[in-house]
């Protein structure tokens, strides 16, 4: 058995070894308010039996489990964007396990990193953001955790990429603001990316609630929230040629200008 991360919903965005999965099945198991129909029927093989999960509950899903054990079957559970995030996953992959079937997951490209190159923006700036903090506000269905506040990851002021907030962006605002962002940092709201219907929009957080009301933005929306989302790329050392690693030597004149110009920047003892 293989969870499939489908992507954030374009059809060729699903990996090659998440298509030939689909194709090797003979059950495959999609959520169709979700994934993008192609990213099934395209792979598919024919007479697969195609079986959409959004009609039925989780108890129905794990009797068709117990029936691809029973007979022998392979099958294919494709959920939206990658497994890992939100994906409901944990609970399939420990039952299939007590069933008795083998069990994998082919990771997908996540909503997040879509949305990042919709947007053309790299999360991670050298010496603006070196981290991103992948989180959803509290208060929804799903309870947090104890700590897991979002004015607490605010805190931090590197990137964030808030998932499953978008019919409560006001209270979302209030809690980056009361993390320390500021009014005008910069904020790409991300509704279906990938989708024909797809729509990319920058702002800053004092327009996020005004945004998402005048286009009635209320689910499948994803905001990136952070100050490498305005800031210039850097010189990468990585790539400078007085940088060295196991492939490369360097320059060694451009070695001792990057070893000064790295001292230089040192704060004073």
């Amino acid at each position: 058995m293989s969870f499939i991360g489908a992507g954030p919903g374009a059809a060729d965005l699903i990996t090659l070894r998440g298509a030939r999965r689909i194709a090797e099945a003979d059950v495959v198991v999609w959520a169709a308010s979700l994934v993008a129909p192609e990213c099934v029927t395209e792979h598919a093989r024919p007479g697969a039996e195609l079986v959409d999960s959004s009609q039925i509950a989780h108890e129905d899903v794990l009797a068709l489990y117990r029936r691809a054990a029973d007979e022998g079957l392979r099958i294919a559970r494709v959920h939206s964007g990658d497994p890992s995030l939100w994906g409901a996953v944990q609970e399939q992959y420990d039952a299939a396990e007590e069933i008795g079937l083998d069990v994998e997951i082919v990771p997908g490209v996540s909503a997040f990193g879509a949305a990042a190159a919709v947007a053309g923006r790299e999360l991670t700036i050298p010496e603006v953001a070196q981290s991103v903090v992948l989180t959803r506000l509290e208060g929804g269905k799903t309870p947090m955790p104890p700590g897991e506040k979002l004015r607490e990851f605010a805190r931090h002021g590197t990137t964030m990429a808030i998932f499953l907030s978008a019919a409560r962006s006001a209270q979302m605002v209030a809690e980056l603001r009361a993390g320390g962002y500021a009014e005008d940092i910069p904020v790409v709201v991300a509704y279906r990316t990938s989708w024909p219907d797809e729509l990319t929009l920058r702002c800053r957080l004092d327009e996020v609630e005004a945004v998402c009301k005048r286009h009635k933005l209320w689910r499948h929306t994803l905001f990136l929230v952070g100050p490498a989302l305005g800031a210039s790329g850097t010189r990468s050392h990585l790539y400078h040629p007085g940088h060295f690693h196991t492939f490369r030597k360097p320059d060694k004149a451009a070695r001792q200008a990057l070893r000064a110009a790295r001292a230089a920047s040192r704060p004073a003892p």
